[in-house]
């Protein structure tokens, strides 16, 4: 199938080294952190030192009777305030020959922080950005500053100085979600003409894998609400008005609709936490180069099981110390089979560094388990 990730809208030989970072999640739990400084030289009062993420509100944002009240009514009234637009402005030639700075790309972001001004996004949405604009829901538009961005999660944090009046979502939990849930999108398909259009559906299934790089890092939510260019990095959000999913990809292949992808909420706050605490997320890593060529029609003509071909092993590193080798075919992780090198990162991303695995190995028409203790790897 033919996913599609980059929602933003935009503008005017076998076994080569290709290098795949090996990741994992890290476990959740309110992490303390401190204040980062804002480099737009705002002086504000000092603030708690944890980052607010409303996150389990005692009484939801949202409380429909059913008869008198209108669900998605309320909910876009009280979400849509924190929904925002995210500009990617990148140096580009001109029509004169010259070179000037322009809008290449959009999407959208949700204030997770209204007192210091955190907002989430897709990774993609800034990726190569030399200036990010956000628009919020009251006309302004502000100069922000990437605090982190990790293209192994998607994710990323951005922050403007001016927090005047701004509203913050409140964060569900989506490890409870259960098919047939109704949802609802918000976002800004197509940019600021369309800022905060509101698309309802259902949750139309929960651990969906997609085979595409970032993506492939989570067991992503299934929706038929409508997402489209634009709706990147937009929340997902329950009857409660709580976000419980950042929309991020859609399935565009002809014929069908209704194919949406969003990273849930609970899994992506880790990440999240991590990039507004230190600017990076960490991941841990097998230290190997991965050939995503290695495909199942490869392994079949040659009697070899489908998995992720070792096309490099660095020196020193774990995978080596664990008797891995270039050439080798890792099939399995903690005995969960693997058919690619997106798949293997989606095994190594339920772990952290530090821990110790279990990697399947084919070599010589045999098969070996290794033990592997996982290295860090920076998102930097």
């Amino acid at each position: 199938m033919d996913y599609y990730k980059d929602h933003s809208r935009r503008g005017p030989g076998f076994f080569s080294t290709v290098i795949v970072a090996l990741i994992s999640a890290l476990l959740g739990g309110i992490i303390a952190v401190a204040l980062i400084p804002s480099v737009y030289g705002n002086k504000q009062a000092a603030l708690p030192s944890q980052v607010i993420l409303n996150e389990g509100p005692t009484t939801p944002l949202v409380q429909a009777d059913g008869v008198t009240n209108f669900p998605v009514t309320q909910i876009a009234k009280a979400t849509g305030p924190a929904v925002v637009g995210i500009a990617n402005f990148q140096s580009r030639g001109t029509f004169f020959g010259g070179s000037g700075i322009t809008e290449v790309g959009s999407g959208s972001g949700f204030i997770i922080d209204a007192q210091r001004g955190y907002i989430v996004t897709n990774n993609h949405v800034i990726a190569g950005a030399e200036k990010i604009v956000v628009s919020l829901a009251d006309g302004r538009n502000l100069d922000a500053r990437l605090v982190g961005g990790d293209e192994r999660t998607d994710l990323a944090v951005v922050q403007i100085a001016d927090t005047k009046d701004l509203v913050a979502t409140q964060q569900g939990d989506s490890s409870k979600l259960q098919v047939g849930e109704p949802v609802v999108a918000i976002g800004n398909p197509g940019g600021q003409e369309f800022a905060r259009s509101v698309t309802t559906g259902v949750v139309s299934a929960t651990n969906r894998i997609l085979n595409i790089p970032g993506e492939a890092s989570f067991n992503l939510i299934q929706t038929d609400a409508a997402i489209n260019p634009g709706n990147s990095g937009g929340p997902l959000v329950n009857y409660q008005g709580q976000v419980i999913g950042i929309n991020s990809a859609k399935n565009q292949e002809p014929g069908f609709e209704g194919m949406g992808f969003s990273i849930p909420i609970t899994d992506a706050l880790p990440t999240i936490k991590q990039l507004i605490e230190k600017g990076y997320a960490s991941h841990p890593g097998l230290n190997v180069q991965i050939d995503p060529r290695y495909t199942a029609e490869y392994a079949s003509q040659r009697g070899w099981p489908e998995g992720a071909y070792v096309s490099k092993v660095t020196p020193g590193g774990p995978a080596e110390r664990a008797g891995i080798r270039p050439g080798d075919v890792l099939t399995k992780v903690n005995n969960n089979a693997i058919k690619s090198s997106l798949e293997l990162t989606h095994q190594l991303f339920k772990h952290k560094p530090g821990d110790t695995i279990t990697v399947t190995v084919f070599r010589d028409n045999k098969t070996v388990d290794v033990s592997v203790t996982l290295v860090e790897i920076k998102s930097q």
